[in-house]
């Protein structure tokens, strides 16, 4: 079967953002060029790891002779994205997600694939035998129809910069983390147990 590869060789936008409250979010990669819109979900972790690689690949870069690509060490205030999401249909949940720079163009590359029963085994794992077969023969076809798509976005290194910024706003705006157990504090209050010493 052949990909559908939504590709933006050069997007007008390039965002992560989030729907819900906090303790509830879903993340969204969001892309736009002209009217074009492409919006997959994702989780926190992916978002908050995509943001560190493309600043470590950014750093490293830098390091060149004569950094010849031009890379800014800090965010280009001109780039700076704090609007919300646009209208979001998700096209795909994220399954695995890739990482590359482009020397002829002088972009960050960011390839997402669809989630596939591979990646989602183990929450499948203690469902009923009979419901098993049942779903396995849906999600079967539904993966084929998934698998058939990914999303292929290139940056420039400013876009780069002003994208990991905000992906790392965007995860760390989450829910506060209790000071004595570590674990999130939800809005309704919060019971932790301390470790037994």
């Amino acid at each position: 079967m052949r990909t559908r590869v939504h590709e933006f060789s050069w997007p007008d936008r390039v965002v992560i953002g989030t729907i819900g409250l906090p303790g509830a979010r879903t993340f969204y990669l969001q892309v736009r060029a002209g009217k074009q819109i492409v919006s997959i979900a994702l989780e926190k972790q992916q978002s908050a790891l995509l943001a560190e690689k493309i600043d470590e690949i950014l750093d490293q870069l830098i390091t060149v002779e004569s950094n010849p690509f031009s890379i800014p060490t800090g965010t280009p205030i001109e780039l700076v994205d704090n609007d919300p999401l646009e209208a979001v249909t998700e096209q795909f949940r994220t399954g695995a997600m890739s990482l590359g720079w482009d020397p002829t163009t002088a972009q960050i590359v960011i390839e997402a694939h669809p989630l596939t029963d591979d990646d989602d085994a183990d929450a499948d794992a203690d469902a009923d035998a009979d419901a098993d077969a049942d779903a396995d023969d849906e999600s079967h076809h539904e993966d084929e129809a998934a698998e058939s798509e990914m999303l292929r976005v290139r940056m420039p290194v400013g876009s780069a910069r002003a994208f990991a910024k905000r992906t790392r706003e965007i995860v760390g705006a989450g829910r506060p983390m209790c000071p004595l157990c570590g674990y999130p504090v939800d809005a309704d209050g919060h019971t932790c147990t301390l470790p037994e010493v």
